[in-house]
Order: C-alpha cells, then sequence, then structure tokens
C-alpha cells in the first residue's frame, strides 16, 4: 500500500465495477445477508475501493460483499475510493485492506498464488510487496498448491470452513476429497476434522484409513450424540502422550525420506521443485531445533539414572 494514492471518491454505477479479485475472497451468503440488512437500516457507511486495472477497467479491490449486497437491492451505484495502483499492488492491497478483519490463510494463500503464477513474481519478492517473512509466503503457497481444488472450490460454496480445509490439506491430495465429503455429510466442527485428520496420518497402512473413514462416516465417532461417540480421548499420562508423538514423527519421517528417494526434485517442474525446495528449507530449522531438544532430554535422563 506504500505509495498508494486515493482519488476523490466517485459515486461508480455497480454495472462499472469489475470483480476480477474477487476470486481472492471468500463471500459467504449469511456475511452477505448481513451486510444486505446493514446497508437498508444504515445506508453504505464506508466506501468501497477499486482501482483502474492495465485493461483499463475499473475493478474493486474491497467491498465484494457491498457491491454484492447493492445489487441484490437492486441499487444503481456504489461509494468507490479509486487507487492508483499497479496490478500486482492490488492484489497486495486486498492483503493489507483486510489486515484488521483479517483474511483466513486460505484467502491469503490466493493472494501469493495470484501473484507467483499470474504476475510471475518470486517468493522473495511477494514478501517485500505484502510485508511479510519468505517463510510466511512459501506456507500459504504450498497450502494452495497442495490443497485439491475440488475441496477449494467447496469452501467458496460455503460446504466448507476455510479453517477445516486447512485442516484437510495435510493429507494426501488423493485422499481429500473423500474426507471432504465425509466432513460436509456429517457436519464436523474443525476441531472434529484436525483429529480425524491426524487419526489418518497416525494410520500405519491403507486398511487402518479405511477402518478410520468408515468408523466416522458410519458414527461409531464424531458428533452422533451418543456415548462413545467422541474421538478416543488422548492418553493423560505425559509420558505415554510423548511416546506417541515419537511414534507418529517416526512414520511420517520414513514416508517423507521415502518419497523424497523415489525421484528427483526436478521431476516435479519448476514450479513443484521450488514449492518443495522451500519447505524442505523450512523444515531444517525446525528439525535443528527438535535436535536440541532430544539431545537435552536424553542428556537429562542420563544424568537422573546416574
Amino acid at each position: 500500500m506504500d505509495g498508494a494514492v486515493y482519488q476523490e471518491e466517485r459515486l461508480v454505477e455497480t454495472t462499472e465495477l469489475g470483480e476480477r479479485l474477487a476470486l481472492l475472497r471468500l463471500r459467504a451468503p449469511e456475511a452477505v445477508r448481513s451486510v444486505q440488512q446493514s446497508l437498508v437500516r444504515h445506508g453504505q457507511l464506508t466506501a468501497a475501493t477499486a482501482y483502474l486495472a492495465s485493461d483499463g477497467r475499473l475493478e474493486l479491490v474491497d467491498g465484494f460483499k457491498r457491491l454484492q449486497a447493492c445489487r441484490s437491492l437492486g441499487w444503481p451505484a456504489l461509494r468507490v475510493h479509486v487507487l492508483q495502483l499497479e496490478d500486482a499492488q492490488a492484489k497486495a492491497a486486498v492483503e493489507a485492506l483486510n489486515e484488521q478483519g483479517g483474511l483466513t490463510e486460505l484467502e491469503q494463500g490466493w493472494v501469493v498464488r495470484s501473484l507467483y503464477r499470474e504476475d510471475g513474481l518470486t517468493q522473495p519478492q511477494i514478501g517485500q510487496l505484502l510485508a511479510r517473512h519468505k517463510s510466511w509466503v512459501c506456507r500459504r503457497l504450498m497450502l494452495v498448491e497442495l490443497l485439491d481444488e475440488a475441496v477449494q472450490a467447496d469452501v467458496r460454496l460455503g460446504l466448507l470452513a476455510a479453517r477445516t480445509a486447512v485442516a484437510i490439506a495435510r493429507l494426501p491430495r488423493g485422499n481429500q476429497q473423500a474426507v471432504a465429503r465425509l466432513v460436509a455429510r456429517r457436519g464436523l466442527t474443525t476441531k472434529q476434522t484436525e483429529q480425524l485428520v491426524a487419526a489418518l496420518l497416525a494410520a500405519a497402512d491403507e486398511g487402518e484409513r479405511r477402518g478410520i473413514l468408515d468408523a466416522w462416516a458410519e458414527g461409531r465417532v464424531g458428533p452422533s450424540g451418543g456415548r462413545g461417540a467422541r474421538p478416543p480421548r488422548p492418553p493423560s499420562h505425559p509420558a505415554l502422550r510423548i511416546v506417541m508423538d515419537i511414534g507418529l514423527l517416526c512414520r511420517v519421517a520414513a514416508r517423507l525420506e521415502a518419497r523424497l528417494l523415489e525421484r528427483p526434485l526436478s521431476s516435479l517442474g519448476a514450479e513443484g521443485a521450488a514449492t518443495v525446495r522451500c519447505g524442505l528449507e523450512g523444515l531444517r530449522p525446525v528439525l535443528e531445533l527438535l535436535l536440541q531438544a532430544v539431545e537435552r532430554s536424553v542428556g537429562g535422563a542420563k544424568e537422573v539414572a546416574r
């Protein structure tokens, strides 16, 4: 937003406002209804924001729910502030103008992916434009690159919450749609989805994963309301929780090692290799800190044993 200049506020006909950047935002039907009710009661309290795109069209940057609500009400025009921005700067403005209200992680990922794929910016350039660390950019890009497009479409349609989709993104792409359908059909909360995903990731083989999915689908675990319907509680003793985490980490590490050894990164294509390499670079400091904690703990245990 640095260097952006507000022009004089205009009254713009709703038909003249483009919504190209609406793909970067979520518009839940209930949120649009709330904005519509506010417009009816109070009028338009704040102006929307737009910019003059490179093709000469006035494109909305912020105020998509207001625009949709105005059109539903049959209002012919909307008060708009026009910013002097380049196309890539306008996408950065989507994030900056919603810094207080907060975009979801998925929306942030859509902004990053659009700048990366459509505008051809590198991840460091995106970080500079958004005033974010390169690791933040990498995480958001990996989120949307690894999340199945059908699951992202479910979020846009309001069938899944954005936070729920983020939980599902931890699974391999081939398993995400089935889990998303189960979550929507059973009305699982984000927390319950996270429990389901954790159980699937910890499963030893495909047979165990199928059993977990069947149990949740049949209501033997999950929100069916009866006794025994909740997912199993984790062990209460701290030692057992640590041992379970060690087992989970060993299985995930073995799976990651096998995937890295089965093919060179160059076989993933330039974009895929860059995304994976960025993720691996972010993993190194995490593993170093974990190794330090392990060495401290093992050293302390030896001292106690003496």
